[in-house]
């Protein structure tokens, strides 16, 4: 393991000095959570190989498709793949049936996103409870008493929800519907929490940008979207109560706050789920996005350019998660994941 660990950090820096050869682009799919993070990661990390010089190098950035969570995952078997990126965590027997590494790269928050002229960002006010009857068909106007009695000196409109929700298979989803099942028994026995949902109502829509489209054109819907998604789109949103019986806005801090005692484990691919934490002050609804890479990937060389790149995004690139209205991973996290790669990879051995 040490000699590795040794191997690895070398070819890092000899990589990110400019120094490596130019190699074959890494392919990624899956989230879109993820996708302006990685995107802007991407930039970064050609520009750090460059050296400072003004050289491109050919072939050897980051080709990732935002295709959704599921599809990423299924991709991942594919030879020309060499990592998925999931807002859905996948369990320790299913990493071992596959024979798949994991671990969380960033972090973030999912938010419900509204339609509703004369209300300032986050001034509504929304429970669980109230988003899974939105959710079930059983609350079908803003005047309805049960969202009125939430939001007393605000005037919501005498005026049909419309549902939106995600046709794709989501990690959005995934834990938007977690957050549903967490404080809904009926959300949790009919429904569940899944990438893919049978939904008793609404309109479906590809991908994060299609949500956010669908509802900027329809006066009073509702949907979920990544948070610093809803800031570039100028997106109006709703604090959600949290478990502490608090409504909190969906900020930064308050995503931080669901993470910081959170109890993350390499010897379970870090399989956990940051949903309705019960910390003072934390948003309930908020989600990691993880990477998944085969143990025996069919190009060894394009592997190793993969964890060069995400160790560059985990060391370096905390600024740009920021600017993005993304949480960087905590430091002590960031070297468990770092000897769970020297652990548990055997690329360059």
């Amino acid at each position: 393991m040490k000699s590795f660990l040794l191997a690895f950090l070398t070819a890092t820096l000899l990589a990110f000095s400019g120094g490596a050869a130019v190699g074959e682009p890494i392919h990624g799919a899956g989230s879109t959570f993820a996708y302006p993070v990685i995107a802007k990661w991407s930039e970064g990390y050609l520009a750090d190989r460059a050296g400072g010089n003004d050289i491109t190098f050919m072939g050897s950035g980051i080709d990732y498709e935002p295709v959704g969570s599921l599809a990423g995952i299924l991709r991942l078997s594919q030879p020309e793949m060499d990592f998925a990126a999931s807002d859905m965590p996948l369990p320790p027997e299913e990493l071992k049936k596959f024979g798949y590494v994991q671990f969380p790269l960033v972090m973030g928050g999912i938010v419900p996103v509204v339609n509703l002229d004369g209300l300032a960002p986050g001034a509504l006010q929304l429970s669980g409870e109230v988003l899974a009857d939105i959710y079930l068909g059983k609350i079908q106007n803003w005047s309805d008493p049960a969202v009125t009695a939430l939001n007393s000196g605000l005037k919501l409109p005498d005026l049909r929800i419309t549902v939106i929700h995600r046709a794709d298979g989501s990690g959005s989803t995934f834990n938007w519907t977690s957050f549903l099942s967490s404080v809904s028994a009926e959300w949790k026995s009919k429904y569940g929490a899944d990438t893919l949902v049978t939904w008793p109502l609404g309109t479906s829509v590809e991908r994060s940008s299609g949500v956010v489209s669908a509802v900027k054109e329809t006066k009073g819907a509702i949907g979920y979207v990544e948070y610093g998604q809803v800031v570039r789109a100028e997106l109006n949103y709703a604090a959600v109560k949290n478990r502490a019986g608090q409504f909190v806005r969906p900020e930064p801090a308050a995503f931080a706050t669901a993470v910081a005692k959170a109890k993350w484990s390499p010897d379970n691919g870090f399989y956990l789920s940051l949903v309705d934490s019960t910390e003072s002050g934390a948003y309930p609804i908020t989600a990691a996005t993880f990477i998944l890479m085969r143990r025996d990937p069919d190009s060894t060389s394009r592997a190793r350019q993969a964890l060069w790149f995400f160790n560059y995004a985990l060391t370096q690139g905390a600024g740009a998660a920021e600017a993005l209205s993304y949480v960087p991973l905590p430091a002590g996290l960031v070297q468990q994941i770092k000897a769970y790669w020297a652990h548990e990879l055997s690329f360059g051995s």
